[in-house]
This record gives C-alpha cells, structure tokens and sequence, in this order.
C-alpha cells in the first residue's frame, strides 16, 4: 500500500494507471470516461497553473459548482499546490455563497457555467466546461486554464490546512471548518485497511461540498476504484446510474433513499442486482426504511454509518469480537478512536453527549475568535449528537443535543419520537419539531409521509404514539405531506417545518 503524504496525491499510477477512475455524468456532452493517468496528468496540470499564478502556500480557493469532474482536479491541484480548497455549498443564496468565498479570503473561484455569475464580481474566475462565448472580464475557461507537464506535490507541514468545508449555517452564519492534510490522510489510510475497496464501482450523487461525497471520493481514488458521478441526485436518474453502470456502492443520505423508493414504476424495470453494499449517513435511520431497502437491494449489505465534519467519517467500525452490527446501530467504537458519553458530569453514561479524540480531528474554525471551540480540557471534541450504548458496546444515534427539547419538564429528542412513528407499518417517513406552549414549554408536532396506497387519519397517528411511548411524547399535531423538503446537505430542512408547523397550528 503506498504512503501518502498530501491529500492531494493520492493515485498510484504504477498500480492503477490503465483503470477507469471516474464516469463523470456532469458534463455538457453527456458521459466522459477518465483514465487514472489522464485524471492524473489533469490534476498535475491544475497544480502547475496554480503554482505559477502567484499565489502563496496557504491561499484559498473557492469551488462553486454541482458535481464534475473538474471539481475534484480543481480540488486536488489545489492541494498538491499548496493551497486550500474551499467548496462551497451551490444551493446557498447569493449571500451565503458570497460570505463564504469571501470569509475564506479566497484568491481564486472555479466554476461551472450555470453559476458563472454567482460569485463576487472582484475574484478572478476559472469556468468549467464549455462557457459561453461572451466570458466576464477575469473569466477563463478551465481548459486554457491548465498548463500540462510535471509537478512535485508539496509535502505539507504537520497541521497544514488542506481543505475549508463549511458547515450549512443552521445556527447563524456557516462556519470554515479547518481541515489538515494528516487528519484526511489517516482517514483515508484508516477506511482502506478496514477494507479493500478498490473492485467497486462508486456511485456519487451527494454534492462535493459535503464530507459524505468528498470522502468517499478521496477513499476511491486512493483505492484505484472507480467512480460513477453524479452532477447531483434525482432519484430517476440514480435507479437509470446504478443500472445502466452497474454500479456496486451506494453512498447516500436516508431521504435520498426514501426519495428513490417512491419511484416503484422505475425501480420495477431497473435491474439493480450490481449493488453490494449501500451506506447511509448524515441523518438517522429508520426500521421502515431499512425493510424497504432490503426488499429493494435483497443482496447488498446495508451500513448504517456515523460521521462530522469536524471530526471526520471514521469514529465507529466493526466489533473486535466479530458480532454482527444491529440493524440501527452505526457500530463499535473505532479501535484508534477514543470516545465517552457525558451526561452532565457523568462521562461514562451509557446515554449522552458523544465525545471523541481521533487523528481525524479538526484544526479548529476559520476566522471565528468569538466561538469556542467544541473541546474540553482534555482534548476530547464534543459533538453535540446523543448516543446510546448496549451491553455490547454498539452505538446507536438518538438526536442532536440542540434539537432536543423539554416538553412539561421532560426531555424530548425528535428522533426517538420519529423512529416510533417510522415503526408504523403505514408510514414511510416522519419528522418531528417542537412548537411553543404556554403550559408545557414545548410540544411535539410531526409531518408524515405515508407509505404508496395507505391511508392513516390524524387520530390513528396520535393513537398509535400513545399506545407505544410515553404520552409526552406523543405528537399534538400530525400533518401528511407528499414529500419532506430537504435542505442544502440533502437532510430534512427542520426548520422550514418548524416554520410551517408554527403558521399552521397559528401558534
């Protein structure tokens, strides 16, 4: 296995030279093909460019595009380069994206042609694909862009920054999250002697911008397997990806894959017999899920996987003890991650707050003095999520600590309420969001999502939750929807159902 030494050098070309690296499904022209050499001689030729622009190591530059595949050579360059990646989340209004770049003090912007002029007008822009004809002063195609021939990627310093991502901005303005090249290299290295991926097929449909698509991106590509890339999910488009590339490996967050579940008509001509394994993060899973993936992918292994952009996607694995992971579980602490949960004073609770110290660790946030950073004295990160933990040692997600709220002076986590409501046979989705009252504080509420053909009333849902968890739990209002919106990461926008839930209770 070779060693690595920047994140942005991570393909073996003596190994993995003639295999098919990525289809890129994000292009003008329709499906390109991507040899290893060419992807790596392309990012060689982004790095050169880079390095003769004049910019200095430690520069920022921003990527403002949906999925391609000059995204990740723009990334990749970037970092052989000495410089700092920063994605940029393509769903944010105007002035989010522009915050960012600018928070960042990026240097330079990469682009695709639908966000041309999406970012601030004074950076300098490189443009990917074919632009039109008429390119803004400071605009230039990527392919003019790159200067071909050889390049030594820099060997970063310990803590040297490889890439900003950005956190969605849920609680105020988002935040850079200051990434080293040593923490993303040891979760690569980590990922890759836990398994050896390099026979599967990738499909990637999660946007760059996020830790769950970029991840895995880099373990592909450390790996010489190849991936199949999605300028972003639609569930037509990924059952039509899976089959038509026979794609092996499913990444995706849990109402992507609900999302892809509702297309019956699309999954009942698809032959998706390719698919070995499909791993969801970033959100809770729920049983009824879990059943319909099953009935769907009957020989994939399904992983129920747990990870932050602070500290990485490597925190939980397999039990030392070869027992099978529970069905909900996101596993058993890694052995070279060290973890507790704290409850209050109690740091060996078997329900709390998650702590954690791993090499995957986060350097810190960007630009932010006035937060604390989310570690304690003795340098364990707290991740703000509640965990529970069984007699042996599997780790099962219970909510966000911050979406926790008190309902009559008992403590009330909206994904516990939403795994009981899931366990009903009739409904596919749920999602619950406190609004205020006058007595109790708080209360819960919950948007539903029925499964194809059934029929539920308001009551049956308040009947069901009462019979099977204690009362405060229970939902004082029940709304179906079609769909559950989803915000920028791919995950349920909770707060535009809390907004929805406060105008139409006319609380």
């Amino acid at each position: 296995m070779r060693t690595f030494t920047n994140l942005g050098d991570l393909i073996d070309l003596g190994a993995n030279a003639d295999r098919l690296a990525m289809i890129d499904l994000g292009g003008e022209g329709g499906a390109r093909e991507l040899r290893y050499a060419e992807f790596a001689a392309s990012i060689r030729a982004a790095a050169r460019s880079l390095s003769g622009r004049g910019l200095q190591r430690g520069d920022r530059i921003a990527i403002l595009s949906a999925n391609r595949s000059e995204y990740l050579v723009a990334c990749l360059g970037a970092m052989q380069a000495g410089l700092v990646p920063v994605p940029v989340n393509h769903r944010f209004p105007r002035e989010l994206s522009d915050f960012v770049i600018r928070d960042a003090g990026a240097r330079l912007l990469f682009c695709d042609g639908e966000r041309l002029s999406a970012g601030p007008s004074d950076v300098p822009v490189i443009v990917f694909g074919t632009p039109p004809q008429a390119l803004p002063a400071g605009a230039t195609p990527f392919a003019a862009f790159l200067d071909p021939g050889p390049f030594e990627p820099l060997v970063p310093a310990p803590d040297e920054p490889a890439m900003f991502l950005y956190t969605s901005g849920s609680t105020g303005r988002p935040k850079g999250v200051v990434l080293s090249h040593r923490s993303h290299l040891w979760v690569v290295g980590a990922r890759r002697r836990a398994q050896d991926v390099s026979a599967h097929r990738f499909l990637i449909a999660a946007p760059l911008y996020h830790m769950n698509a970029l991840g895995l991106s880099l373990l592909a590509i450390a790996s010489g397997a190849t991936i199949v890339l999605m300028p972003q999910f639609d569930s037509l488009g990924y059952i039509d990806a899976i089959a038509r590339y026979r794609c092996t490996w499913l990444t995706a967050v849990p109402p992507m894959v609900a999302m892809m579940l509702r297309e019956r008509d699309a999954l009942a001509g698809a032959d998706l017999s390719s698919v070995a394994c499909l791993r969801m993060g970033s959100a809770p899973v729920s049983p009824s899920l879990l059943e319909q993936i099953h009935r769907v992918l009957p020989q994939a292994a399904v992983l129920n996987a747990y990870g932050s952009t602070e500290a990485g996607p490597v925190i939980f694995g397999r039990h030392p003890d070869g027992l099978p992971q529970p069905p909900l579980s996101v596993g058993y602490p890694h052995p070279e991650v060290q973890m507790r949960l704290a409850d209050g004073d109690d740091r060996n609770a078997r329900q709390g707050v998650l702590q954690l110290r791993s090499p995957g660790l986060m350097l810190g946030y960007h630009r932010r003095p006035e937060i604390r950073l989310p570690f304690t004295d003795d340098g364990y990160f707290v991740s703000g999520d509640v965990f529970r933990r069984d007699d042996d040692g599997f780790h099962y997600f219970v909510g966000r600590s911050d979406d926790m709220f008190v309902c009559g002076g008992e403590n009330v986590y909206p994904g516990e309420v939403e795994k009981l409501l899931e366990s009903h046979p009739d409904i596919a989705q749920a999602c619950v969001v406190p609004i205020d009252d006058a007595i109790k504080g708080a209360k819960p509420v919950a948007f539903c999502v029925l499964r194809e053909g059934r029929r539920l009333s308001v009551e049956d849902v308040k009947r069901y939750a009462l019979a099977h968890a204690p009362a405060y739990r229970h939902p004082r209002f029940v709304w179906f929807e079609e769909r559950l919106p989803l915000a920028a990461t791919g995950k349920i926008d909770r707060r535009l159902l809390q907004e929805r839930a406060r105008l139409r209770s006319g609380l």
